[in-house]
């Protein structure tokens, strides 16, 4: 994806994308130097990557055969996050909603099928236990999945709390436009 910086003629605080075609284009501040701008064009760039490479997937379409094939309770939303970090999905199962990490767009499906059904089992047993595992082990792919993942190597740092979401605020990132229980690592 291309990246075409313009400096802003406006007041403006914060750094815009907007998605032209191929073309993500990015207005930043006055104040801003070309350095500091074309940096956060890039991290940019790269969630826009993702957003595009999510859109080829119908998430909730696929929770729903999942739910249907392995025989768990549907769930009533499926969705994309852009704010998980050290979380590949997360499920809230007092209200039966599920996220999940956009950067799976990128991964084999298979992978992002696995953290489906991780979620899923979640909407019949919340902890991590013996019930829980069997649940998972449903999926015929659970154990390649999770060695996949591993690979990956997205461990939450060190000082993390493993019990606190580690969600960025939205309110410090770009903005971009287009024209519970969580699964970690390791432990899984």
């Amino acid at each position: 994806m291309e990246v075409e910086l313009v400096a802003g003629t406006r007041r403006r605080r914060h750094v815009e994308g907007v998605l032209v075609g191929n073309v993500l284009r990015v207005a930043y501040p006055p104040r801003m130097s070309r350095v500091e701008a074309e940096r956060i064009a890039q991290e940019l760039r790269v969630r826009m990557e993702r957003r595009v490479a999510s859109d080829r997937f119908d998430l909730a379409a696929r929770a729903r055969a999942l739910a249907r094939e392995l025989k768990f309770p549907r769930p009533a939303r499926v969705e994309w996050s852009d704010r998980q970090l050290a979380r590949w999905g997360s499920c809230d199962p007092s209200d039966g909603s599920i996220r999940v990490s956009r950067r799976l767009a990128a991964f084999p499906v298979w992978v992002l099928d696995y953290v489906l059904v991780h979620e899923l089992a979640h909407l019949v047993v919340p902890d991590h236990g013996p019930r829980f595992q069997a649940l998972v082990a449903r999926y015929d792919r659970a154990e390649r999945a999770i060695g996949f993942l591993i690979a990956k190597d997205l461990v939450p740092d060190e000082a993390d709390d493993p019990d606190e979401p580690n969600d960025r605020d939205e309110a410090d990132e770009p903005e971009m436009a287009v024209g519970t229980s969580s699964l970690r690592l390791p432990g899984i």
